[in-house]
């Protein structure tokens, strides 16, 4: 499950915004594009575990990529944008963080 896809982040940038994942990408860097997560749009959709459950776990991860940027267009959903990503990759870093209420 997809919360959030951002894509063409460039190379340089090494911190987002805080709120860079609104829905209107508005604190993403010049270039950046948010694709279609699997709430169905844009925007960073945040951890949400059932309420009494065990904590769930969340992966985060960049991908450094051959090429500059995906050629994809904007309502791209996060599938199609992590098969482009597996395709291009050179290499990527993950963390899991865990959440509950």
């Amino acid at each position: 499950w997809w919360h959030w896809v951002a894509y063409n982040i460039p190379a340089d940038v090494t911190t987002l915004a805080a709120g860079a994942g609104d829905a209107k990408g508005s604190g993403l860097p010049a270039g950046t594009v948010q694709g279609t997560t699997d709430f169905g749009t844009a925007g960073y959709g945040g951890p949400c575990p059932p309420v009494g459950d065990r904590p769930h776990r969340y992966v985060f991860t960049v991908h450094a990529l051959k090429v500059e940027r995906l050629d994809l267009p904007a309502t791209a959903t996060a599938a199609f944008v992590g098969f482009n990503l597996t395709a291009n990759r050179l290499a990527s870093a993950s963390f899991t963080a865990r959440y509950g209420r």
